[in-house]
């Protein structure tokens, strides 16, 4: 799976990151044939074969992606911050600030798009996750479900075919890790299944450190089921 420099792990190499085209991001179909994912016995979902040319998960620098949109892991401020959101406000530059001070900022739960200026990416879709906390499960969850359904629904109103995700809440907001990941891709797969998903041409889950990405590799077979065991046989 491509692996390219971490937006915030500190060091400042002098290797210069190339853009990622969306062809270079492996789909479910391909992560099932090489046995990178595997089937479960008892998937959450029915199988749907069409929907594994359109989910991918990559594990890298979501900044580097040319495609339609990424999601950022926003503050109320929309005005930048640490992590993911520091590292897409440097990387897409000044004006994204310019365009975010006119938005008014953003509720917890809510999404807001943006132009991604020098990103690659063609837009930003701001959003805001919860702040964890085991006395309010609930609430988080749903407010969480939101970030997700409100950024999908914002791409295919503005007819964005590609939108990638970070794993919203789970760094400095504490999130557990797997609770999010159950909620992210319930979210995906119940909305590609609906007409307006169906406009959706790719939906990227991007992790960055070993720990998520085998989370989402063990969990994303109960959502999106490979359509027959064969699936790792060789095509001609």
């Amino acid at each position: 799976m491509p692996r390219s420099p971490s937006p915030s792990d500190g060091s400042d190499t002098d290797t210069e990151d190339m853009p990622i085209a969306l062809e270079k991001i492996p789909t479910l179909a391909q992560l099932f044939k090489l046995a990178v994912i595997k089937a479960v016995e008892k998937p959450k979902f029915p199988i749907d074969s069409m929907l594994l040319d359109r989910i991918s998960l990559f594990q890298g620098d979501i900044t580097q992606l040319s495609v339609d949109s990424i999601v950022n892991a926003a503050n109320k401020s929309l005005l930048g911050g640490g992590g993911v959101d520091g590292a897409i406000h440097a990387a897409a530059g000044k004006d994204l600030l310019d365009e975010c001070r006119g938005l008014n900022g953003c509720e917890t739960g809510e999404s807001k798009v943006t132009k991604g200026y020098r990103l690659p990416s063609k837009h930003i879709i701001h959003t805001v996750g919860p702040i964890y906390s085991s006395r309010d499960i609930e609430t988080k969850a749903a407010q969480l479900a939101s970030c997700y359904r409100t950024s999908l629904e914002l791409a295919a109103k503005s007819s964005l075919k590609h939108i990638a995700f970070p794993s919203i809440s789970t760094g400095i907001y504490g999130y557990p890790i797997k609770d999010a990941t159950h909620i992210a891709l319930n979210e995906v797969r119940q909305f590609v299944a609906t007409e307006p998903g169906s406009t959706l041409e790719r939906v990227i889950f991007v992790v960055w450190s070993n720990k998520d990405r085998d989370v989402y590799q063990d969990l994303l077979p109960e959502y999106f089921p490979p359509s027959v065991p064969s699936e790792n046989k060789d095509e001609e």
